[in-house]
């Protein structure tokens, strides 16, 4: 009886730890997103990582560090510096006519 619960207990553990340490599938898909400052917009692509985990979907860490240094450029008014990391348009108002 003994050996019969040890192995169990075994057998349980093995089972938890493979479901513990189970690797999560990851896809990628392409986003286009958008950085918005003062009279200037630039469109980034960025990669979006999904898997089966509770944060899903999110940014790669170089797409965010891309995205924080186009605000930056667009806040200082580096277009050049934005210009090459993303496409940059600037905003013009319009009158609209009856």
């Amino acid at each position: 009886m003994r050996s019969t619960l040890d192995a169990v207990r075994v057998l349980v553990a093995s089972e938890m730890e493979r479901t513990f340490h189970r690797e999560a599938t990851t896809s990628t898909r392409k986003k286009t997103k958008y950085v918005h400052e003062g009279k200037y917009v630039a469109e980034v692509d960025v990669d979006l990582l999904e898997d089966d985990t509770g944060w899903s979907p999110y940014l790669t860490v170089e797409d965010a560090c891309r995205l924080d240094d186009v605000r930056d450029a667009l806040r200082r008014g580096d277009i050049f510096a934005a210009s090459r990391l993303a496409r940059v348009f600037r905003l013009e108002p319009i009158a609209a006519v009856h």
